[in-house]
């Protein structure tokens, strides 16, 4: 074997010699083109260049958390996809899913764009759950506001739809990129040949995470403006979720906001207070957005965290509001708020802001609380193991949801932490008093009780989601209530109970401490108070 090799290498080299006494730049040209070549492909598919806005706020909006260098979705096919899994996404656009799109961009708000592997590749960031949009009125031009909980997203139907669309014949690579090239995109025909293989491999992955997050066919609907947040650590986690008692798989809470969080250090956050480090909470929070930690971009999340630490602030209310009324709203606040949700929406001062209360006392629906539990607290510290100065070290396991401060409220609607309650003013209400059926998505202010309409859903052309809180007797619901574990909105020792309510529940938050038994005209003024926050 060695001496046919040193043969074929003598011969070579002879050849070369041969080439090289008579056409010598033959060899030469040779050389240089392999050497371009080379060069071409290691600068082709080795470039990692995410897009970089100057404008923080834009960067915000569409700069990378790192997600986009394991998930992203070649920008062409993600223009396409809306159309491909149409009957996933409930329309042919990224809108039908709640997605805002802003002048000048040809992709949503919330997404983000890195070259990688050769290709521009799109996935989502921070602002897709954090940047929402208000109205007037019906007819008026939506106010896009970064930092907003995103009140119109399905990200559980995005994530769903991609997932049943993978699994489509149709999901093919001809198909695909026909998809793609039908919504503007032009590839060339290296291009073309990575996504003929690409998209098989991106079929594959998207059936994985539909498999990982089987938990949602073991909890109620979202609907917009929510998201289970913690199963999917554990689906990140390959938890085996099968075994897992029900009380332990409803997750479904509300996007909350991301203003003013440098004065949110060392308070418990998460709706559950399981932790109070605002740098790891961000860590933690990329994992939603495809940053792990061998992809993180640090450099990018550190200037978005830098930003929401220090400039990030909520809009004032945009409409008139009764100084008298408000002067009374604020006395009455002092008495029944202030010591759990600060002095104002600037001043957190207070005694129980950023604490927990236990569940026995504020009796809020409990299945978020009992979705978190001890052990995957436990196991959480293991992530980030290999990057000393990062691993997880404050995460804790409570027994209760935390006083949050009320900066921006009119804007955070609807209220507690699954979403339950449509309004403040109804907030107000005892629980059996409040909503028990409102509707979801509207993004129309209710001036008067402060939140968004939600009563109203046939005076519009759009749809919107169906929250019910509880058993409702109707000519549709009556058998299905009568069979219902859980007809009187109320849970057994304060646990969660498995059924269609589960996590929906309006109760608790109420009784004299909490302002529920004032007469009218006293909660009126709390919520005129609460407009200036």
């Amino acid at each position: 074997m060695k001496t046919w090799l040193s043969r074929l290498a003598c011969r070579i080299a002879a050849l070369f010699l041969w080439l090289w006494r008579r056409r010598w730049w033959i060899v030469l040209a040779v050389v240089l083109m392999l050497l371009a070549l080379g060069f071409w492909i290691w600068w082709h598919f080795s470039r990692d260049e995410p897009q970089v806005f100057d404008d923080p706020v834009q960067h915000f909006k569409y700069g990378s958390t790192g997600g986009d260098r394991i998930a992203g979705i070649p920008i062409g096919i993600w223009k396409g996809l809306p159309k491909l899994c149409a009957p996933y996404f409930g329309g042919d656009t990224w809108e039908a899913l709640g997605f805002n799109f802003e002048p000048g961009m040809d992709r949503p708000v919330g997404t983000t764009m890195r070259r990688t592997v050769g290709l521009d590749r799109v996935f989502l960031n921070c602002a897709a759950c954090h940047t929402g949009t208000w109205r007037a009125d019906p007819a008026g031009k939506r106010t896009l506001v970064v930092g907003m909980p995103a009140n119109r997203l399905d990200l559980a139907r995005f994530a769903r739809g991609l997932g049943a669309c993978a699994a489509d014949e149709r999901f093919n690579p001809w198909q695909v990129i026909q998809a793609a090239e039908d919504a503007g995109a032009q590839y060339s025909a290296i291009e073309k040949y990575q996504l003929t293989l690409a998209v098989p491999v991106m079929k594959e992955f998207l059936i994985l995470a539909r498999h990982r997050f089987r938990f949602f066919d073991r909890e109620p609907e979202s609907g917009v403006g929510r998201f289970d947040t913690f199963n999917p650590a554990k689906a990140l986690l390959n938890w085996p979720l099968e075994t897992l008692p029900d009380e332990e798989m409803i997750g479904n809470v509300d996007y909350p906001s991301l203003w003013l969080q440098g004065k949110r250090e060392g308070m418990r956050l998460h709706w559950d207070g399981n932790n109070d480090s605002v740098e790891e909470r961000n860590r933690s929070a990329s994992f939603g957005s495809g940053g792990v930690p061998t992809t993180l971009d640090r450099d990018s999340v550190e200037r978005i965290a830098g930003w929401l630490r220090d400039q990030a602030v909520p809009p004032a209310y945009p409409f008139p509001i009764d100084p008298a009324r408000a002067t009374r709203g604020k006395q009455l606040y002092g008495v029944y708020c202030a010591a759990c949700h600060g002095t104002t929406g600037r001043d957190f001062s207070g005694d129980l802001v950023g604490t927990v209360v236990p569940i026995d006392k504020i009796r809020t629906d409990p299945c978020r609380l009992d979705n978190y539990t001890y052990a995957l607290a436990v196991e959480q510290s293991n992530l980030y193991a290999a990057y000393s100065d990062e691993r997880f070290r404050r995460f804790r396991k409570t027994h209760g949801y935390a006083n949050m401060p009320l900066d921006g409220i009119w804007l955070r609607a609807p209220y507690l932490h699954n979403g339950s309650v449509p309004t403040i003013r109804d907030l107000l209400e005892p629980a059996e008093s409040r909503p028990a059926v409102f509707y979801r998505g509207n993004d129309v202010i209710d001036r008067r009780k402060l939140g968004f309409v939600s009563d109203l859903p046939s005076q519009s052309n759009e749809t919107f989601f169906r929250y019910e809180t509880r058993c409702v007797d109707g000519p549709d619901r009556k058998i299905a209530c009568a069979k219902e574990l859980n007809p009187e909105n109320l849970f057994p020792d304060n646990r969660c109970v498995a059924g269609p309510w589960a996590g929906n529940g309006n109760r608790g938050h109420d009784g004299p401490e909490y302002g529920t038994d004032l007469p009218p005209d006293d909660k009126d003024a709390i919520v005129e108070y609460l407009k200036t926050f």
